[in-house]
């Protein structure tokens, strides 16, 4: 199904909206049946324990129970089955008597030792309770209302760790003076004002001060501080206005993270979350700021859910971790069994009444062609060749390097989520065994033991339309290699990226290797490398090339099992060289095709020309030409002749 057509009609659409969220909480209503607050599911329990994944699974889960209720017609049995069960659950869950009751977090700083993810679920059940409104809140008693608000406003006080965390408190605090409970001493706006000090642009937060962009823009930052400007009535205010401009602006960037078929770009940690990514496009409907229109945004959304759906996510009544099927070493060490439930967020449309033009808007019947979309602040440059092609992420903007949340048995704290050069939506990078060996999506200069060197942590970004690039300081075994930098710069055009790279390292680190997408199957994938050189992998539904076009000697293919969340079998092309100076220039085109897509064809009409450290790229039938500088494109600290010069 298209991203840009949805051949079903509005209710049509919304009743498999409904079936699917019925479906998906079938496993937590038969697990809890005798026991809600303390429902067990199959699955992973981290070092936290059960008693917090049971809190967990309740907390996320209400978030898909709660916009059901909330849309439901009055005389819905099953919605009315939904209140009593979470109504149940909430009140155990935060009575300290029940035998089931919930942890509660506790400050111990520093540093934040003792905070536990209950204050996430804290946010995650004040989202659920705003959004299931009187329907639910009406169900309980006077008690029991000052139960939970009481619950909530011990997480309001707690301190928290310097990223999206920060407006879990702010969540709690909100629907405490939605409901009227008691907010003294509560200033959690505080927080807010800080998230919000991290806008880059174009709708996009870091998470954090830092190099972390990622999809918990969606899934945690426009949704949380969507609700939290309408529960503190600050929506009309100057920045509850600014909050909503910057909601629109992100919505507007959204579709081009999504392929024709509902694939959405794979990268960033948490990905078990899933159809979250699409929260903010219905606080941008409810909110009357959605710029992509009603019917567009039914279509985007509905093909995502579809994806999943088509690909077997929940078919058995429960979400389990991984992305498409179960696949524990590409999870966070923080993801317990009840994890997968935050994409239950994304259902936000089903609190929708069923007259709502974005269930009853004809379909939108325009095809989307190719593009390229920059968003310059963060990094990040999207691509695509247009219908049945892959979109492409190439990545200068985020590493994510200040907060390692995988144990790969090495000191280096990159993470395989952030730190390649690209992603796509139909490929997913190497974890485990394959990351360390830094194959994918990477450049890597080699020690005498043949250990890859790895990108780490940005030392400087910049970006001008469809060019982007950046530097970093290669280390091996969380050590710098002394005297060593590279500079990559990228030109992307109709899913096609020239990457070119400044390699200035002492020249005993003789040999260089670049690699591409990692192609994963059910099989082992074909191979095919040429002279040129030239790689390329296939899997019967893609193919992953990469040509050399300047410094480049050889071509091969890195093979790994278990490795990659998509497939068994993974493998990806490289190209290899060895050098004999100490600054050499390498450049490569590299490709994700459909598996009958033409690579040359892809290509005509591309030139690429270097002359010294400056690379040249055309596209002269489309008006095509940009020739970078890599002695000059990225400004940072350590930068020859630029001493203290600016971390852009």
């Amino acid at each position: 199904m298209s991203a840009e057509h949805d051949p079903a009609d509005g209710p049509t659409a919304r009743r498999r909206w409904t079936a699917t969220a019925q479906l998906w909480l079938r496993a937590v209503r038969e697990h809890g049946a005798d026991d809600p607050a303390g429902v067990v599911l199959p699955g992973r329990v981290t070092g936290d324990g059960q008693r917090r994944e049971s809190m967990e699974t309740i907390g996320r889960s209400f978030l898909l129970a709660s916009s059901r209720i909330a849309g439901a017609a009055a005389d819905d049995a099953e919605a009315d089955a939904l209140v009593e069960f979470y109504a149940q659950a909430i009140v155990d869950g935060t009575d300290p008597r029940h035998p089931s009751s919930w942890p509660r977090g506790v400050t111990c700083r520093p540093p934040l030792t003792g905070i536990t993810n209950s204050i996430v679920e804290a946010a995650n059940l004040s989202f659920g309770l705003y959004t299931a409104g009187d329907r639910f809140w009406s169900r309980l008693d006077s008690a029991q209302h000052d139960r939970i608000l009481g619950w909530l406003r011990h997480h309001a006080l707690l301190d928290v760790w310097g990223n999206n965390w920060q407006l879990f408190p702010a969540m709690a605090e909100a629907f405490i003076r939605h409901r009227g409970g008691d907010a003294r001493g509560l200033r959690n706006e505080r927080r807010v004002a800080r998230v919000e000090g991290w806008y880059l642009g174009d709708g996009w937060y870091t998470d954090g001060p830092d190099h972390a962009v990622d999809y918990y823009n969606a899934w945690a930052i426009h949704p949380y501080l969507w609700a939290w400007y309408r529960m503190t009535d600050r929506t009309r205010s100057a920045d509850g206005q600014r909050h909503l401009e910057r909601l629109a602006a992100f919505v507007d960037t959204f579709p081009s993270f999504v392929a024709d078929d509902g694939a959405p770009v794979h990268f960033g940690r948490s990905l078990t979350y899933r159809t979250a990514v699409l929260a903010p496009l219905w606080c941008a409907e409810i909110s009357g700021v959605n710029r992509l229109g009603p019917a567009r945004t039914r279509a985007l959304a509905t093909s995502v859910l579809d994806g999943f759906v088509r690909h077997g996510v929940g078919a058995d009544g429960q979400l389990r971790l991984g992305w498409y099927d179960e696949f524990l070493p590409a999870m966070q060490e923080y993801s317990g069994f009840g994890s997968p439930y935050l994409a239950g967020i994304g259902f936000l449309g089903l609190s929708l009444p069923e007259e709502h033009p974005v269930w009853t808007a004809p379909a939108p019947r325009e095809a989307r062609g190719a593009f390229t979309l920059a968003i310059e602040r963060a990094g990040i440059t999207l691509s695509s060749a247009g219908p049945g092609h892959p979109v492409v992420l190439v990545n200068h903007g985020t590493d994510h390097t200040d907060l390692p949340v995988q144990r790969h048995g090495i000191p280096d704290t990159d993470d395989p989520h952030y730190a390649a050069f690209a992603y796509s939506t139909h490929t997913a990078p190497e974890v485990g065994e394959g990351w360390i060996e830094a194959a994918d999506g990477h450049i890597s200069l080699f020690d005498e033991e043949g250990r890859p060197s790895r990108r780490v942590m940005l030392r400087g970004t910049t970006a001008d339309g469809p060019m982007s690039a950046s530097v970093h300081c290669p280390q091996i075994d969380g050590r710098l290699i002394p005297g060593a930098w590279i500079v990559t710069a990228s030109v992307v055009h109709r899913g096609v990226e020239v990457r070119a790279h400044l390699v200035t390292a002492p020249v005993g680190h003789a040999r260089l290797r670049e690699g591409g997408f990692a192609l994963a199957g059910a099989e082992p994938l074909r191979q095919d490398i040429a002279a040129g050189p030239r790689a390329q992998v296939a899997n019967g539904r893609h193919r992953a090339v990469l040509t050399g076009v300047h410094g480049w000697d050889a071509a091969d293919v890195v093979a790994h099992r278990r490795t990659n969340a998509l497939g068994e079998h993974s493998a990806i092309p490289v190209l290899t060289a060895a050098r004999s100076a100490e600054q050499t220039v390498h450049v490569a085109v590299h490709q994700l095709l459909p598996a009958d897509g033409d690579a040359e064809a892809a290509l005509e009409g591309l030139r690429v020309h270097v002359a010294d450290t400056t690379v040249t790229v055309e596209w002269p039938g489309d008006g095509i030409r940009i020739a970078v500088d890599l002695r000059t494109v990225v400004e940072w600290d350590g930068q020859p002749g630029k001493p203290g010069g600016a971390r852009v």
